[in-house]
C-alpha cells in the first residue's frame, strides 16, 4: 500500500504559466561596498593629488600647449604677427625640406649617431648591472656604483668642457700619444672622430645611471629559481642566461621601446657644444639644424615642418617597436 506521503512525492509537478521563478541568490542580504566618489577620494587623498599638481602643470604647459604651434608648419609665420601664422600655405614647407639635400644629409647623420648611441649605450647598463649583482662585498659594490653614477649629475657644459680639454692638441690624450712616440691628433677638428667622441662621452655619462633600474629589477627575481637551477647543475653563466635575464626582460623591453622613441632626438646641447663648422659633415643633426634654420635664420615655419616630421617618425617607431615586442616577446608598454 502506498502512503499519503508516497502519493505526494509521485504527484506530477504542476506547470506554471509565465517565467520560471529564479532561486534565491546566495548573496541576498549582503551589503555591497559603496562605490567611492571622486569627491570622497579627493578629500581623503588630497595630499597625493597635491603632489601631482606641479608635474601635471609642467606637462600641460611645456608639452601639450606647444603642440598648438605645429600649425605654423602649414602657415606662413612672420615675427611680430599672429603666433599661429599669417597665411595658409599648405604643404609648401614640407615640400621644401623633402627636396632639400642638406636636410637629408642631416637626417642620415642623426640616424647614424642615434643608432650608434642606442647600440652601444643600451646594453652596457645591463652588463654593468649583471656584474654588480655578482659582487658579494657590499663596500666594493657601493664604491663602484657611486663612481659610475657621478657623471650623470654633471652639467652638459662641464662634460663638454672636460672632453674638449682632454682632446685638445695639448690635452691629456695627445700628451699620452706623443709620449708613446706618435703625433698629436686634432680630434675636435676632424669630422671622422666626432661620432666616436660623442658616443664615448655618452657611455661615460649615462651607463652608471642606467644600471639603477636594472638593479632594482634584479631584486624582484625569485631566489628559489636560482636554487632550482643550482640543483639542476647550472653554473653562474647558465643561471644568468636562463634565470636573471628572463627575470628582467620586461624592464629591458620597456626601456628599449622608450629609447627607440627618442631615437632621432640626439642630444642637442652636447652636439651644439662639441661641434664646429669643420665637423658639420658628421656632427650636424636635426636638432642643431633646426636651431640654425629656425632661430638663427628666423625661418620658424620651415623649422616647425621639420620638427613635426621628426615627431611623426618617432611616433611610428614607438608604435612599431611596441607591436613587434608584444608579438615576439610578449612584453610591451600597452
Amino acid at each position: 500500500m502506498s502512503t499519503t506521503s508516497d502519493r505526494q512525492l509521485s504527484a506530477p509537478t504542476p506547470v506554471l504559466d509565465g517565467p520560471t521563478p529564479r532561486p534565491p541568490r546566495a548573496d541576498v542580504g549582503r551589503s555591497r561596498p559603496a562605490r567611492r566618489s571622486w569627491r570622497l577620494s579627493l578629500r581623503r587623498d588630497w595630499q597625493l593629488y597635491a603632489l601631482a599638481v606641479l608635474p601635471v602643470l609642467f606637462l600641460v604647459v611645456f608639452r601639450y600647449v606647444p603642440m598648438l604651434g605645429n600649425v605654423i608648419a602649414f602657415r606662413q609665420f612672420r615675427p611680430g604677427g599672429s603666433i599661429f601664422g599669417e597665411q595658409w600655405v599648405g604643404l609648401r614647407y614640407v615640400e621644401m625640406f623633402i627636396h632639400d639635400p642638406t636636410f637629408w644629409k642631416v637626417f642620415w647623420n642623426t640616424v647614424i649617431l642615434g643608432g650608434l648611441t642606442l647600440v652601444v649605450c643600451f646594453p652596457l647598463p645591463i652588463v654593468l648591472a649583471l656584474l654588480l649583482n655578482e659582487v658579494r662585498k657590499k663596500a666594493f659594490k657601493r664604491t663602484i656604483q657611486s663612481i659610475s653614477y657621478l657623471p650623470h649629475f654633471l652639467s652638459l657644459v662641464i662634460v663638454a668642457g672636460m672632453v674638449m680639454q682632454l682632446l685638445s692638441l695639448q690635452g691629456t690624450v695627445n700628451q699620452i700619444i706623443e709620449g708613446l712616440g706618435g703625433e698629436a691628433i686634432p680630434f675636435l677638428q676632424r669630422a671622422e672622430w666626432f661620432r666616436t667622441i660623442y658616443v664615448g662621452s655618452e657611455v661615460w655619462q649615462t651607463v652608471g645611471w642606467g644600471t639603477i633600474l636594472y638593479l632594482a629589477a634584479l631584486t624582484t627575481v625569485d631566489a628559489s629559481l636560482y636554487e632550482a637551477a643550482r640543483i639542476d647543475g647550472a653554473n653562474r653563466w647558465q643561471q644568468t642566461w636562463h634565470v636573471t635575464i628572463p627575470g628582467i626582460r620586461p624592464t629591458m623591453i620597456t626601456l628599449l621601446i622608450l629609447n627607440i622613441g627618442t631615437f632621432l632626438n640626439v642630444g642637442f646641447e652636447k652636439v651644439l657644444l662639441l661641434y664646429n663648422p669643420l665637423t658639420y659633415s658628421t656632427a650636424d643633426v636635426i636638432s642643431t639644424y633646426l636651431y640654425r634654420v629656425g632661430l638663427v635664420s628666423n625661418n620658424l615655419s620651415y623649422a616647425a615642418a621639420i620638427g613635426l616630421f621628426q615627431a611623426c617618425i618617432g611616433l611610428v617607431m614607438v608604435l612599431s617597436a611596441n607591436f613587434i615586442s608584444r608579438r615576439v616577446v610578449g612584453a610591451s608598454l600597452w
